[in-house]
């Protein structure tokens, strides 16, 4: 069953169809057919054949008919019933729309993106080689004005360069997050959520040091989960500052209530968001794992927003957990 990481990932390419083209000439340099329109098809690719075959998105370009058939397809780890699958995706597809067709595989990871681009013998001497897009092949986007104009693209960028070094990543999420203002609630929600899991801690360290009012609160949804725990720790610390001045002296209570206030309200707001991130991956959590995220150390929460990404199940996400707090006691 495809993940929720892998749907968000296609849903990036469903919402701007023009994304996969785009990236075929500028960032693999395909040379493209002169084509005036980009549609999205089924992904159904079965015809009169016994087994189904279903890739995740199949973009055709269009001049009148069509000139080229693009199987995309998220790889999130090497599977290889795929090298079985993926040329009989082409052959498919260029049966029934009778135009080239290629294969474009993206994947989050570069070692993955290395096994998908492995030539698949056909036998006979004929080769089948997938063209594969890896995060190293993203282009980094950190122009507010160009994530604006293709916010999937953006996104992607993050996805792919959060984890760079810290000045360029929080640039590269700085873009995005402004990239979100103004889209449709499903979209805005998904991207923001998209681009805090992927950036590292220093690149949030980053982040939150820009200019808030240019990037970090253009989007509600970026507001809700970004500076949530800050603006309800805030909030206590206030109250409880101002309920401790009485007693201690009014300016000293206030100062450290509002410190501690906002310290617990951070801590409280990054929980939620991996707590979001992990159900956005892996889907509904059970009360024992949100207990576990929940009881644990900033530290330690730091490390499991880190790892979403790359864990394909909570439980090689919580047994890596497991394996760094033993390491830890043994020194």
């Amino acid at each position: 069953m495809p993940s929720q990481l892998h749907e968000a990932l296609v849903f990036l390419f469903r919402n701007r169809p023009a994304l996969a083209p785009e990236l075929l000439r500028d960032a693999l340099e395909v040379q493209l057919p002169d084509y005036t329109e980009v549609s999205i098809r089924s992904e159904n690719l079965t015809d009169i054949q016994p087994a189904e075959y279903r890739a995740d998105l199949v973009v055709l370009l269009l001049h009148g008919k069509p000139v080229l058939g693009i199987v995309l397809e998220v790889q999130l780890r090497a599977d290889p019933r795929k090298r079985f699958a993926w040329p009989a995706y082409a052959v498919g597809l260029r049966s029934r729309i009778h135009c080239p067709v290629c294969l474009l595989v993206v994947t989050h990871d570069d070692a993955v993106a290395r096994w998908c681009a492995k030539p698949i013998e056909l036998g006979g001497g004929n080769r089948f080689t997938p063209l594969v897009l890896g995060p190293s092949g993203v282009p980094v986007v950190t122009s507010a004005e160009r994530a604006k104009a293709d916010p999937e693209l953006a996104v992607l960028s993050v996805m792919a360069h959060g984890r760079d070094a810290p000045e360029t990543s929080a640039q590269v999420g700085a873009a995005a997050l402004a990239a979100s203002a103004g889209l449709d609630a499903e979209r805005a929600q998904l991207y923001v959520d998209l681009v805090l899991v992927s950036l590292s801690h220093a690149a949030r360290k980053a982040l939150q040091a820009m200019d808030p009012a240019k990037y970090q609160y253009q989007s509600d949804f970026a507001k809700h989960y970004f500076a949530k725990g800050k603006a309800e720790g805030e909030a206590k610390g206030k109250a409880e500052g101002e309920a401790k001045g009485k007693a201690e002296g009014e300016a000293k209570g206030k100062a450290e209530g509002e410190a501690k206030g906002k310290a617990e309200g951070e801590a409280k707001g990054r929980v939620e968001i991996v707590l979001k991130l992990l159900t956005l991956k892996f889907g509904p959590l059970s009360a024992s794992a949100r207990r576990r995220v929940a009881r644990a150390d900033a530290a330690e929460v730091e490390r499991i927003a880190e790892r979403v990404l790359r864990a394909t199940t909570l439980r090689e996400l919580f047994a890596t957990k497991t394996r760094a707090a033993k390491t830890k006691k043994a020194r």
